[in-house]
């Protein structure tokens, strides 16, 4: 299944695609909205990473559907020499292709892109409460190597 996977940048034809998929997961229904017509927050937020170079909204397709996205974000930064960081971010695969190789398929496409733009390491943060995720980014290499601390505004 893994075989015929598309990966290419965002388009607002896929925005709706994207809403659903970061609601179609047991706390994205909880804080994502993907009734129509797609609420003006998402559009705004959508055109804004697309203006952003730093920003890049992966798309992952199969025969021609939405199977997967992620948010990649470039940071620049002082800290390890002036290292610049990869930040993996709304990762979702949808659920009928949950286990089928799409999500690892995704991070080593990920991963290649950050190294290709000089990063020094990727990062990324999930909820307490994801043990299989956890599990599934430990199994790629990823390690639990920090505290993370939010505060809604």
């Amino acid at each position: 299944m893994t075989e015929n996977l598309t990966f290419r940048r965002a388009r607002r034809e896929d925005l709706a695609a994207l809403v659903d998929l970061l609601h179609d997961d047991e706390m994205g229904r909880t804080r994502e909205d993907n009734t129509r017509p797609i609420r003006r927050e998402y559009v705004e937020a959508f055109d804004a990473i697309l203006r952003d170079g730093n920003q890049f909204q992966l798309v992952v397709e199969s025969a021609g559907q939405v199977v997967g996205t992620m948010q990649i974000s470039i940071v620049p930064g002082l800290a390890r020499l002036g290292a610049r960081r990869g930040h993996l971010e709304g990762v979702r695969v949808h659920n009928a292709h949950r286990g089928t190789g799409v999500g690892q398929r995704m991070f080593e496409w990920a991963i290649q892109y950050c190294r290709e733009r000089g990063c020094y390491l990727v990062q990324l943060t999930t909820d307490k409460t994801r043990t299989d995720a956890h599990r599934f980014y430990e199994r790629l290499g990823f390690t639990a190597s920090h505290e993370g601390y939010k505060l809604i505004l």
